[in-house]
């Protein structure tokens, strides 16, 4: 392991994830964002990376092992986004998402959300005896029931439906029978709909996050689309925080940290994609930092 570059912002190590985690300090970063290997899917030409274990099971202890020490890393209060894709193995899908999940709860970790990353643009499939692959998964853990999380920070425009019955709802009496929905007459800050508030900064996300893959033509592996990476560091790091990948390949999270004011550790097993990262996602990361939020 080595340090491979630091400055203000960015820090990347090359080495092997499991290993470099050894050598950080204890409760150093506040929050996690990474998408590992996936099992079986490429070779990045690097002895000792993950995915290339032989079988579900080994792939499955392999990440544990590094998220183990990941969850030592991480503040208390921190969380963790996980996204992980799954695999075939005879026509069989192996389930390998939720295997690390409860992986991950048996050895500690709170798993907090089942995120579902929907995909408009996915790539076409050949097959004819199931359906198209459109989704993976970002699991969020925590390390602990309670932890800093931003909620307001990813909040979306209330849907024109919500909007309307709340204003049906604080509408007099003769004016339900108009067309459309009565004036709000309200500022109290929040709205309510069938008893509850509707919060006047937007709505919850929920978790089926439909964010389109983006190509990163420097790149000859999929890499996590920089909107994904963004919406978890916001809602899970705070302003000033730091963010860590133990699987930094491009750099998305990195660049992603930097443009809204994060600071950076990222661990990449493959020397090339680090000088590739700092040539490309990283330097517009950097770029971007004085006008980050």
């Amino acid at each position: 392991m080595s340090l491979f570059y630091s400055d203000d912002h960015v820090t990347l190590h090359h080495g092997d994830a499991l290993a470099t985690l050894t050598t950080l300090p204890d409760a150093s970063v506040d929050c996690i964002v990474t998408s590992p290997p996936y099992l079986g899917l490429r070779d990045y030409g690097v002895d000792g990376q993950i995915g290339a274990e032989p079988t579900p099971a080994e792939f499955v202890a392999a990440l544990t092992a590094v998220f183990r020490e990941a969850r030592r890393v991480l503040a208390d209060d921190g969380v963790m986004f996980v996204n992980l894709g799954d695999s075939y193995i005879d026509k069989d899908l192996v389930g390998i998402p939720w295997m690390v999940a409860f992986a991950l709860k048996a050895d500690g970790w709170i798993l907090r959300n089942d995120i579902i990353w929907a995909k408009p643009n996915a790539m076409p499939e050949s097959v004819t005896d199931r359906m198209s692959n459109r989704h993976e998964h970002v699991f969020m853990f925590s390390k602990r029931a309670r932890y800093w999380f931003d909620l307001d920070a990813v909040r979306e425009e209330h849907a024109p439906s919500s909007l309307y019955h709340q204003d049906l709802a604080r509408a007099r009496p003769h004016d339900l029978g108009k067309t459309g929905p009565a004036k709000n007459t309200g500022g109290t800050g929040s709205h309510k709909r069938g008893g509850r508030e509707l919060n006047i900064k937007g709505a919850n996300p929920g978790d089926v996050w439909t964010v389109p893959t983006q190509p990163f033509a420097a790149a000859h592996f999929a890499t996590m689309p920089p909107a994904l990476a963004e919406r978890a560091i916001l809602a899970g790091c705070r302003p000033g925080g730091v963010v860590l990948d133990p699987f930094s390949g491009s750099g998305t999270t990195g660049m992603a940290a930097a443009k809204h004011g994060r600071r950076y550790v990222g661990i990449e097993l493959n020397e090339e994609y680090l000088a590739l990262s700092l040539r490309t996602r990283l330097a517009q990361g950097v770029l971007d930092f004085g006008g980050a939020a």
